[in-house]
């Protein structure tokens, strides 16, 4: 039987896209459907549900790109940061490194006599020695940093994305069918959101799918409580 390579391909998660996406999607779900039922909750005009909500996702958003793009971007630098003191160390004291990197070999079971053999191979091209020891010394992968500016418009836009759904009905209605599909959206759009988190992790779906529809339902459930709780004091 010939060998399956296809089920050995690994997605490239390190950019930070695709993470950014999953959480923003997710975020902006929990967070939009929780503030458009508390705000709902306190039986106010349509018209300030749409309010909140507008300006929970716009507000949500920004926020969300602006902590991704600062995030990633210090960890961005910081690792820079490593990676020049490396470059400078493999510069300055050749021979220490090129003993460190043997050592390193060695532990993991390499032979005295490859390793050594390897270790002046990669000591010979300053780039590579400056990749491998990042690798194997400090885990970073030089080529793979993170992009914090696409980290930051894939968090924008899936957090709307997330947001925008719970939104929809009072962009169309008000009242109790509003209240009604809000919480029908959410439903459908958390088990969904779940359900894709369980395909991109390799775990449960089902399980994945359940998690994400309890964690928005409970978060709901409270947030209306409370602004129903509020309603009826100022009522």
């Amino acid at each position: 039987m010939a060998a399956r390579y296809d089920e050995h391909n690994h997605r490239n998660l390190q950019g930070g896209g695709a993470r950014a996406a999953v959480f923003g999607v997710s975020d902006g779900l929990v967070t939009n459907v929780s503030l458009i039922l508390g705000v709902a909750g306190a039986h106010p005009a349509p018209g300030v549900v749409r309010l909140s909500g507008l300006a929970g996702l716009v507000a949500g958003a920004f926020s969300m790109a602006a902590g991704e793009y600062v995030s990633m971007r210090t960890q961005r630098e910081l690792f820079q940061r490593e990676l020049e003191l490396e470059r400078q160390a493999i510069s300055g004291t050749p021979k220490e490194e090129a003993e460190e990197l043997k050592a390193i070999y060695e532990e993991r079971g390499i032979d005295p006599v490859l390793a050594k053999s390897l270790v002046k191979e990669v000591m010979g091209n300053p780039e590579l020695a400056l990749e491998t020891h990042a690798r194997e010394e400090l885990g970073i992968d030089p080529t793979r940093l993170g992009n914090p500016v696409q980290a930051a418009v894939s968090s924008f836009l899936a957090f709307a994305i997330g947001a925008i759904l719970p939104l929809a009905p009072w962009l169309i209605t008000g009242g109790t069918t509003a209240i009604v599909s809000s919480i029908a959206v959410g439903a459908v759009a958390a088990v969904s959101v779940g359900w894709i988190v369980g395909m991109l992790t390799g775990r449960s779906r089902l399980r994945s799918a359940v998690r994400q529809f309890v964690v928005s339902g409970v978060a709901a459930s409270v947030t209306f409580g409370v602004g129903h709780l509020v309603g009826v004091v100022n009522h």
